[in-house]
């Protein structure tokens, strides 16, 4: 009889060792989830930003505003296009 008792607290302690280092396994898992759903709401914020920023730099007032101011780029009118005649080549 002492040596089943002593097989089984042998076996009683390694099943809480096991258990405690798989509770150990789950909560830094866990905290590992918790800070990659951080970042990722972070980046989807970031992306969101950049979608913004890229439809607002890309509108066409603000890029003939740029042209006109950086450029000194003035708008066509008609009487500054010079039409040019094609010539058939043969």
């Amino acid at each position: 009889m002492n040596r089943l008792n002593i097989v089984l607290a042998t076996m009683l302690i390694s099943c809480a060792l096991l258990l405690i280092n798989a509770q150990y396994q789950a909560r830094r898992l866990f905290i590992e989830l918790e800070r990659e759903q951080t970042l990722s709401r972070q980046y989807e914020l970031q992306w969101t930003q950049l979608k913004l920023d890229q439809s607002t730099l890309g509108k066409h007032s603000r890029i003939q505003a740029t042209a006109a101011s950086e450029l000194n780029m003035l708008p066509i009118t008609p009487d500054r296009t010079q039409y040019l005649k094609a010539v058939e080549v043969k």
